[in-house]
This record gives structure tokens, C-alpha cells and sequence, in this order.
């Protein structure tokens, strides 16, 4: 499935942190300077990591991470998530059109940042809502049977994926930093790209469409929505998405943003590189391969595609 609609170049925002973390085997690693750039013959620099101490008590010494100029290994598969990590939605896009379809169905339901942040704890909009509404009080104008129900929720998820859409369609909220630049290594390089997103359909669609172009869209497989019964944390979208490319998981890359997305990337055996966003910024993220405050684009850039092909090739040296 391609997006396929015409569209200026994207935008682009500017990272809010200098600091990048790594986490490789296990250890946290901190790093107050970025990866430089590696793709076209340049080489990643070392970095050294100043010994520093957790929280729980135990320390680690200077490591360096390393990558070859021409590394022998690249991912068969890159793999993003939609909503956090091409785009920071969820604060100022998604909440923004839950609330305004509540208004207007006259709902007296409005979900404030703090709620949205534990909200988003549950894949997909539409089990948000039915999460939502089991436990706070179904509203006075909604259905009785169980059935009904689901048809209602379902109407209001259509409406605010109408208004989520309008809201990329006027261009409001810009690619994260380094998302585009990723991207067209992937594809320069012939790789598999896909979005993968428990995010309806059309919205993850216009997402691709409108902000990274219709170039780079009609090279982009969307796997989104309900395409698979069971949403992140479960592994079965990046199954699909492997399964469909024609990989092997264990070939794949993940960028994700989210606790349930990093534990979906690694059910299904694949190596996942977390970029946190607005929401997301103290989950926990042990199991992941890397961590970063974003992708970056030079000269600010904290990873490329060389380094996720290290990642594959372990090519850790302490």
C-alpha cells in the first residue's frame, strides 16, 4: 500500500536535547556528543563514553562505538513508526482531534495532556476510547449493547481521523529532525522502507503523503490501522510488515518511540533503535538496542544508516 498524494518538500523541526544515549548489550551508555555522519565514506567517530554511574549504584568505564566506512551489513528492512517518530503527533494532533470530535458529538469528554499521556499507553485509537469509556462512564448519548458500541466508536475514530488529516494536510506539525535524511539513505540504498502504526490507515497515509513527498511515497509500504487483529505491544504488525517485504525480521531495523512499540519490535525479533518524543521521554527502554533524543540532521545528526547496520554487526568495542 502507497500513499500516492503531491506535496512540497517536508519540514523540519530542530532537536531539544544535545545529549544521545546508547544502549548496547544491556549497558547504558551516555554520550554528550552525536554519531558523525558515516554513509558515503565518511566514518563514524569513536566515541567515548566518560565513565559515569546509574541509578542503581553500578557504574561503567569508556566505551567506544564503531562502524566501518563501508559497513558489510545493512538492514534488508528499515522500519518507522508513525505517530512519535516521523512525526511528533500525539500532544498537538491526535489529542487535539479526539477532543474537537468529542465537542462536537457534545460528548462533556475532554482528554487533557496528562490523561492523553496515560492513554497512550494503549494501542490504537479505537481501544483508546472503549479503554476510556469503560472505566470513566459511557456518555449519555452513547449506545446501550456491546455492539452498538463498537459502531460508535468506530464513527467517532473516522471523524477524528477526518480532522487529524486536515490538520497534515495544512502542513501544522513538521517531520521530526532527520527523518527525511534517513529515509532517502534507505532508498538510495535499495532497502525495504516501511511505516508501521496501530494509527488508522488514511492518517498514517497523509502522514507519508504530505510531509515526505509523493516521491518517497510511492517507495514507502504502509502497514497500519486494523491490517492485523492485534495491536502493539503485540508483534504482529512488524511480522506482517517482514513477512510481506520479503525478510527476515532478524534483518529489520525499528525506529520507535513508545515502551509498547519497542516491545512489539522485539517480540518479533528485530533490532529496534528508540528516538523519544514528547510523551515518551521517561519509559522505560532497557531492551532497546539505541536510544536518542532523535534521528538529526547534520550538523546535529545522532545516527544514519550505517550505524543501524552496526547495530546488526554488534561491532561494539569496549
Amino acid at each position: 500500500m502507497a500513499s500516492k498524494a503531491i506535496s512540497p518538500p517536508p519540514l523540519t523541526a530542530s532537536c531539544s536535547s544535545a545529549k544521545t544515549k546508547f544502549f548496547a548489550k544491556k549497558a547504558n551508555l551516555l554520550s554528550s556528543s552525536s554519531c558523525s555522519k558515516i554513509l558515503g565514506g565518511s566514518r563514524l567517530a569513536n566515541i567515548t563514553i566518560k565513565k559515569r554511574t546509574l541509578s542503581s549504584g553500578k557504574g561503567f568505564g569508556a566505551v567506544k562505538c564503531m562502524a566501518s566506512a563501508a559497513p558489510s551489513v545493512l538492514p534488508k528492512a528499515l522500519l518507522f513508526d508513525c505517530d512519535g517518530v516521523l512525526v511528533d503527533t500525539e500532544k498537538d494532533g491526535h489529542r487535539i482531534s479526539f477532543n474537537e470530535t468529542f465537542a462536537e458529538k457534545e460528548l462533556g469528554v475532554t482528554w487533557d495532556v496528562d490523561l492523553y499521556g496515560e492513554l497512550l499507553k494503549i494501542g490504537g485509537g479505537k481501544e483508546r476510547m472503549t479503554a476510556y469509556f469503560n472505566k470513566a462512564g459511557w456518555p449519555d448519548k452513547a449506545p446501550k449493547s456491546d455492539e452498538e458500541r463498537k459502531e460508535f466508536v468506530a464513527s467517532l475514530h473516522k471523524r477524528k481521523t477526518e480532522l487529524f488529516m486536515a490538520l497534515i494536510e495544512k502542513k501544522l506539525l513538521p517531520l521530526r529532525p532527520g527523518v527525511a535524511k534517513l529515509i532517502d539513505q534507505a532508498l538510495g540504498n535499495g532497502l525495504n522502507v516501511a511505516v508501521c502504526s496501530t494509527s488508522n490507515e488514511k492518517a498514517v497515509s497523509a502522514v507519508v503523503s504530505f510531509l515526505l513527498g509523493p516521491e518517497r511515497a510511492e517507495k514507502i509500504q504502509i502497514f497500519a490501522g486494523d491490517v492485523v487483529p492485534r495491536k502493539k505491544p503485540d508483534p504482529a504488525i512488524y511480522l506482517l510488515a517482514a513477512e510481506t517485504l520479503g525478510v527476515e525480521p532478524s534483518s529489520c531495523v525499528v525506529v520507535e518511540d513508545s515502551a509498547i512499540g519497542l516491545a512489539a519490535a522485539k517480540a518479533a525479533g528485530m533490532t529496534c533503535i528508540v528516538t523519544k518524543s514528547g510523551y515518551t521521554g521517561d519509559e522505560d527502554f532497557v531492551n532497546a538496542d539505541a536510544v536518542f533524543d532523535c534521528i538529526g540532521d547534520p550538523p546535529e545528526e545522532r545516527f544514519d544508516l550505517a550505524f543501524c547496520g552496526s547495530l546488526l554487526e554488534k561491532q561494539y568495542v569496549s
